[in-house]
């Protein structure tokens, strides 16, 4: 199993829309607001290296709201 991180920015107002779309997503373990330089935090698990490119890539960044990701894989 592969572990990561993702730290998100996202439209002002956006934020409630946006996690209730992360909540949706199998592979989402984890997501919360935050505050700070991020708006939102997701746990995300998959398969492979691959299965985690494609869920941030192909589903957490094509959502409507989300202006950026900051991805971090966990190690251990």
């Amino acid at each position: 199993m592969t572990l990561c991180y993702v730290l998100m920015s996202v439209e002002a107002g956006s934020e409630a829309k946006v996690l209730e779309e992360l909540r949706r997503i199998p592979n989402v373990k984890e997501c919360h607001r935050v505050y700070g330089i991020y708006d939102l935090i997701a746990k995300i698990e998959a398969d492979s290296m691959d299965g985690l490119r494609g869920i941030v890539t192909g589903k957490i960044r094509q959502l409507q709201g989300v202006r950026s990701t900051f991805t971090t894989v966990a190690v251990d």
